[in-house]
């Protein structure tokens, strides 16, 4: 501390940053923890973050997708943290003198996650508990440090405060976390046990995949499978917690409890669900055996009521999504309120403990997890999440293929190249490969299991010494060829050749 009598006391540097970072500290530890007890994401470090997902351009999701794919969620955290603290640091420096800056800095970013709380869908008023708790905490920290640091750093004192501070926040940060956590959705998941379906899905059969090929195994296991979903904090629901409320254009409003589900006869479909983020070639679509009750069963005891135009579900944090209610009162479409995945109950991060499964529709139509509510309606009367962002109302998945070998350097001569295709409720007809702009030559297709899922596919080509170039292009059962013009996945999904390079030596 800086100590000329000419002027005011001045706190040096380093230490006017590290009461910045201890108070945004302070302030966030009070909040998580106040959070455990009124809802996770009342915290206001994830209510701003939540906030920075639903205000993001579209064009900027897409990169952040396309960047870091499944990562996306913890490089936003990470960004979020480092600028936080950057923050915190500018705000200490300018306060070497009086504390008034960094109590601006506070009262600032208090106010900002008091109003990324108050605009969750998900979270009550006495959410706000949360962003309140930050922001005291957060004020009285750096007020209190900044006068104990001008009285004397080197003082034992002051060195004790700046201790006692950081430990507090440190205990209330972790307090919190585990208190939030309490809710042992994992164990409830164990505790499930056994879902043996009346009505079981067809046998895989031995050449529904060419993965000695170099395609991915049919079934996807639970721990590959793609996630994509705006889920922050991914919700915990215990079984004994959870409910399902029908409810709208019905003639009785039904809520069902885990039990009530469990309890019906289940139903064993397998399903290729596919985002519609995924751009032509790439990851984010997979298989699995689902299991749970018919969504046709489930509105017909609700009665749906004419005039009625969309299922609009809302999930446990508070995302919301529109299906066409005839993709769900459908029969031969299959949509499923879906509790268990691939013979276990469904994975957290996938829903559990139930989520809807619409075969044929890309997820952010069809998809939603930790589902609580289904209201039918109509278009005009509630709009979901993605279609306030521009995305297409009608989200059929459309025919489209993937080369998934061969991957750089190969021997030259005949060169297998394999992959999947897929054109849900039509089935694929024949796929074709071209090498350089050369003929289209027809692959070898897998044993069809449903037509609700993906195909692979393989072929042998020859390859000279150097570099080429491999097309392929799939046809469905409707004599439909997916079209090599390039689209981008806004809105409905994208199209195009998937078109790769490897080299022969």
């Amino acid at each position: 501390m800086s100590t000329n009598p000419a002027q005011p006391p001045r706190l040096s540097a380093p230490v006017a940053g590290l009461i910045g970072v201890i108070a945004l500290v302070a302030a966030l530890g009070a909040g998580h923890l106040v959070a455990a007890f009124v809802g996770p994401n009342a915290s206001p470090f994830f209510a701003v973050g939540n906030a920075a997902i639903d205000v993001t351009p579209e064009w900027l999701k897409d990169f952040a997708v396309d960047a870091f794919g499944t990562a996306d969620k913890a490089v936003l955290l990470t960004g979020m943290a480092v600028v936080a603290l950057a923050l915190a640091v500018g705000a200490g420096l300018a306060s070497r003198r009086r504390p008034a800056p960094g109590l601006v800095f506070v009262f600032v970013v208090g106010v900002l996650g008091g109003v990324a709380v108050a605009t969750r869908p998900d979270l009550g008023q006495v959410a706000l508990l949360a962003p309140v708790a930050s922001l005291v905490a957060g004020l009285a920290v750096f007020a209190w440090l900044h006068r104990s640091a001008l009285d004397g750093w080197h003082e034992s004192p002051a060195r004790r405060n700046f201790l006692i501070a950081v430990a507090g926040a440190g205990v209330a940060g972790v307090a919190g976390q585990l208190i939030g956590t309490s809710k042992d959705a994992e164990g409830s998941r164990r505790a499930v046990g056994p879902l043996v379906p009346a009505r079981t899905a067809p046998p895989v059969p031995a050449g529904a995949d060419f993965a000695k090929f170099g395609t991915p195994p049919f079934l996807t296991p639970n721990a590959d499978f793609y996630r994509i979903d705006t889920a922050l904090v991914v919700p915990q629901v215990r079984t004994e917690d959870w409910s399902l409320r029908i409810h709208g254009m019905v003639d009785r409003e039904i809520t069902w409890s885990w039990s009530d589900i469990r309890d019906r006869p289940l139903v064993e479909r397998i399903v290729t669900l596919c985002c519609v983020s995924n751009p032509v070639g790439g990851p984010y679509i997979s298989t699995a055996r689902f299991i749970g009750v018919d969504l046709a069963d489930l509105l017909d005891e609700a009665g749906v009521q004419p005039g009625a135009e969309q299922v609009f579900s809302t999930s446990e944090d508070g995302w919301t999504a529109g299906t066409p209610l005839s993709a769900m009162t459908d029969r031969g479409v299959g949509a499923m309120l879906a509790i268990g995945m691939n013979g276990e109950p469904l994975p957290i991060e996938h829903g559990f403990p139930a989520r809807l499964v619409v075969p044929g529709l890309y997820g952010y139509v069809s998809a939603t997890k930790w589902v609580r509510e289904l209201e039918v309606t109509t278009w005009d009367a509630r709009t979901p999440y993605w279609l306030e962002r521009g995305w297409a109302e009608q989200a059929p998945i459309k025919t489209e293929s993937r080369i998934d070998a061969p991957h750089g350097t190969v021997a030259a001569g005949q060169v297998r190249v394999a992959g999947i295709a897929w054109a849900q409720h039509t089935g694929i007809d024949r796929v074709e490969v071209s090498v350089d702009q050369g003929p289209w030559v027809p692959a070898e297709l897998s044993t069809e299991v449903t037509v609700d899922a993906w195909r692979m596919w393989w072929a042998e080509v020859p390859a000279a010494p150097g570099n080429h170039l491999v097309r392929v292009r799939a046809t469905d059962r409707s004599g439909y060829t997916q079209t090599e013009r390039i689209a981008d996945v806004v809105p409905d999904g994208a199209t195009g050749w998937h078109t790769i390079t490897f080299a022969a030596r």
